[in-house]
């Protein structure tokens, strides 16, 4: 059965478009004959949209219940029954109600895709797992809900919905995004300007670079070697030479004014030679690093060829050298790598930069070369032969009365051990041979002939033409046998610099591999490891067009338990290539090892943050478990104290403060058991749409007397419009209960505390109180958060104590976030975020449009 075909439209941010888009797209493949229905369309009480969807057959959704509320889901299995050409489902990175067939809905659309069916969806680009933590670090908001960029990178089309930050406010405002009442909230939050300016340019970026990743398949399907100009890279050749820096900042400030990416580069050439000072090569490294590229290091012969060749498989469309340090009589003698260059990069500008590099200019092949001499060395070699031969048989012939066969003889043999040092054993024994008829021809009787009268003479020439073979052999070996050497201590060099370079990235291997590709000019590579199922392969990292399976490509196993592979695609690899890939492959194989253990200390930080947790929360009811227990005994002595004759009312009011306090004992009880079951993993949490008026409410019932409130007012302003959220309403309730507690405690005189809510753009909601009190320092606010920073009933000064911890502890197991801020004017403000309940998702998730 053929795949069906999936179309992604991707926006920056909800209602730039969409759904409307993706239902024209319906319309007019309906027009055209295919039979299109609606899976599932978000309108969120949108009316132009709603109006978009005419008279589109709907597939009715799935209504499932969980904890007694009804969500309405894909019907994956009637769609596939129905078997419709194309089917519009929206909101790509849903993730969909327990019971339904997967637990997100991209994973719906795969089986769509499996069963033949065309897929047109919707997608923002927050959504995106690669750019989360970019969309949290620009907007304050953790997306709950993502998608694999796997999966968007698999669309077969991927079109992009675009709109300017200040048409999309200018919706906002207009009432066309979201209700009336949560415009303002939105304008200020989620859609300001600089964030939707950011989110536009992670979208414009990532689908460059999708687009990037289809041409470059292209060129090598078509066997395309030219530069196209579709996007500037500027390759700068980093040498270690002193004067490089401003070379490279050159080279930088030329990438930042094309909009263009940096690439530096490093050459250990086929000769051994190295930079002169490798401290210096190492800060240069780091120089382009920090000036936002990216730095590779490979090993070559011939300086421009292999230069042009790297830049070609980088897609460059810019050079940049520094000018050469060499003399004149160095050029004639060794050619000028710049000229060279210049001649070999057709299609591509070459900036030459004065006063920069100094010094011999690296070569950069797209391939490592071993087993052979330089070309040029050879080249030498025949030119010795050419050149000193018939020079040496000219003053040999005039003088050939005053030296002896032996001596003229022993002559050749100088020029030819020499040519066999330079350019190996095939110049050397052909020297043999030339020398031998030259000698016979010129200086042996009879001369001008090949007749050779005396058999001593012949005996001569044999026995010259052994020796100059022989010796030629071993001179070429051990020349050979240098230069493998200076070549492997390269190579060592090169790998020792790569893993410096590699040491300090979180997740090196992406860029293990990418450095390996490059190198090796290979077309991709990537680790492959086995799916617990057996029957096929997971991709754990990759670079260029990856391999997803290794079958019809070169695998190198990487040692681990899961046999794990290093798959290459493209190239032809030596054996001495091969042995340099298994030390990038141990490379590997510790990278995957250090991700092993990283996944085990996070692990393992989450157990010590339980016990944290756990901790802080016996040190906080110690305190609560003692307030209650004290005006409990404190009413239950007086009621039995025969001193006093207490009145009916009086009597009322101790009983109703004893009912009051078992009831707060009770709630304390009953969480502290909750949470020692969670820690143990034995609990079940009872998450489901909660409402924050009542909890609210609640929390501010169970804050009675001797606490801060009752001499505090409160004021609660929770607009109607704000959806139920999605959480444990005893563990929600506790957390407020100790976020209005320290709020209460800290807040002057005079100074009532504000409740409030809100929703932003990425459908979370947001709890809010604010008190006027000291406030807390930036720089102190996380570490306040953390458990035994406020022991008993003592202050440490820092103005919170251990109920923010608690508090924070909570609503983290409810898969929200708590965070300390500003209040406007002074004093401090505790915002807890919680996602909306899927119920109610619509109203401030701000979906597709």
């Amino acid at each position: 059965m053929t795949r069906g075909v999936l179309r992604v439209y991707l926006g920056a941010a909800p209602g730039v478009g969409k759904t409307f888009a993706m239902l024209d797209e319906g319309h007019r493949r309906r027009d055209r004959g295919a039979d299109v229905v609606i899976g599932v369309v978000e309108t969120h009480g949108r009316v132009k949209t709603q109006a978009q969807l005419g008279d589109l057959e709907v597939v009715p959704r799935r209504r499932l219940e969980h904890r007694g509320t009804w969500f309405d889901e894909l019907d994956l299995t009637g769609i596939i029954d129905r078997r419709p050409d194309v089917v519009l489902v929206d909101e790509l990175a849903h993730t969909n109600a327990p019971g339904s067939v997967n637990e997100k809905r991209w994973q719906d659309v795969e089986q769509l895709l499996d069963a033949g069916i065309e897929v047109i969806s919707t997608l923002n680009i927050q959504h995106l797992e690669s750019v989360k933590d970019v969309v949290q670090t620009v907007t304050g908001t953790l997306q709950r809900e993502s998608v694999p960029d796997a999966v968007v990178r698999r669309a077969d089309q991927i079109e992009l919905v675009d709109m300017s930050p200040e048409a999309l406010r200018r919706r906002m405002a207009h009432g066309n995004i979201y209700p009336p009442e949560r415009v303002p909230a939105a304008l200020d939050n989620y859609f300001r300007p600089g964030n939707l300016g950011a989110l536009r340019e992670l979208a414009l970026l990532w689908v460059a670079d999708r687009v990037d990743d289809a041409l470059v398949d292209y060129k090598a399907r078509h066997g395309i070697t030219t530069t196209w100009e579709t996007r500037e890279r500027i390759v700068v050749a980093v040498t270690g030479a002193t004067g490089s820096d401003q070379l490279i900042r050159r080279a930088a400030r030329i990438a930042g004014r094309a909009r263009g990416q940096l690439v530096g580069v490093h050459v250990t050439s086929g000769d051994g030679l190295r930079a002169n000072d490798t401290r210096q090569l190492e800060r240069h490294r780091d120089l382009v690093v920090q000036l936002g590229g990216v730095y590779r290091e490979v090993a070559g012969d011939d300086v421009a060829q292999t230069l042009v060749s790297f830049a070609r498989s980088e897609g460059a469309t810019q050079l940049v050298l520094g000018a050469s340090g060499r003399s004149r009589r160095s050029e004639l003698l060794r050619g000028s790598v710049i000229a060279d260059t210049i001649r070999e990069a057709g299609g591509m500008d070459v900036h030459v930069i004065a006063g920069g590099e100094r010094g011999r200019l690296p070569s950069l092949p797209t391939r490592l070369r071993f087993g052979g001499l330089p070309w040029r060395r050879q080249v030498g070699a025949w030119a010795l032969l050419v050149l000193a031969l018939p020079l040496l048989t000219v003053v040999l012939a005039t003088n050939r009365a005053d030296l002896s066969l032996a001596t003229d003889l022993l002559l050749y043999l100088l020029v030819i051990v020499a040519a066999g040092a330079v350019g190996g054993v095939l110049p050397a024994l052909t020297g043999a041979v030339a020398g031998s008829l030259l000698a016979n021809f010129y200086l042996v009787e009879p001369t001008h002939t090949f007749t050779i009268g005396e058999a001593q003479n012949l005996f001569a020439l044999v026995v010259f033409v052994v020796v100059a073979g022989t010796v030629s052999a071993f001179v070429t070996l051990a020349t050979r046998r240098s230069f493998d050497a200076k070549r492997a201590r390269g190579e060592a060099e090169a790998l020792a610099r790569a893993t410096a370079t590699l040491a300090g990235a979180p997740d090196p291997m992406p860029m293990l591999l990418d450095h390996l590709r490059t190198t090796f000019s290979l077309d991709g590579a990537s680790v492959l490891r086995r799916e617990a199922s057996g029957d096929g392969w997971m991709v754990e990292a990759g670079s260029g067009q990856a391999p997803t399976t290794p079958e019809g490509h070169t695998s190198i196993p990487l040692g681990a338990a899961d046999g794990s592979l290093l798959v290459l695609a493209g190239g032809a690899l030596s054996a001495d290539d091969r042995r340099v890939l298994r030390a990038y492959a141990d490379q590997l194989a510790a990278a995957l090892s250090a991700r092993a253990l990283h996944q085990e200390a996070a692990r393992t930080r989450l157990a010590e943050d339980g016990d944290a947790l756990r901790t802080a929360l016996l040190q906080s009811v110690s305190h609560d478990l003692r307030a209650p227990l004290a005006n409990i005994k404190a009413a239950v002595t007086s009621l039995l104290s025969s001193e006093v004759d207490w009145d009916q009312a009086t009597t009322r009011e101790f009983l109703q403060s004893v009912d009051g306090e078992t009831d707060r004992l009770n709630r304390l009880v009953g969480n502290l058991l909750d949470m020692s079951r969670l820690q143990a993993g034995a609990l079940n949490l009872h998450l489901g749409p909660v409402a924050l008026e009542d909890v609210v409410a609640t929390a501010l019932a169970s804050l009675t007397a001797p606490t801060a409130l009752d001499e505090k007012a409160v004021v609660v302003d929770l607009p109607v419009s704000v959806p139920l959220v999605q959480a444990d309403p005893d563990l929600l309730e506790r957390a407020v209960a100790n976020v209005l507690s320290n709020a209460a405690r800290f807040s002057p005189a005079g100074e009532p505390v504000h409740v409030d809510a809100a929703v932003d753009g990425a459908g979370l909601v947001h709890l809010r109180v604010a008190d006027y009190g000291p406030g807390i320092d930036d720089e102190v606010r996380e570490w306040v958060l953390r458990p035994f920073q406020r022991l008993g009933d003592h202050t440490n000064g820092t103005g919170v104590g251990l109920g923010l911890a608690v508090a924070t502890g909570f609503v983290r197991v409810m898969g929200g976030t708590l965070s300390l801020g500003d209040t406007a004017g002074r004093g401090l403000t505790v915002d807890i975020a919680l996602p909306a309940a899927p119920g109610d998702a619509g109203h401030g998730a701000g979906g597709s449009s």
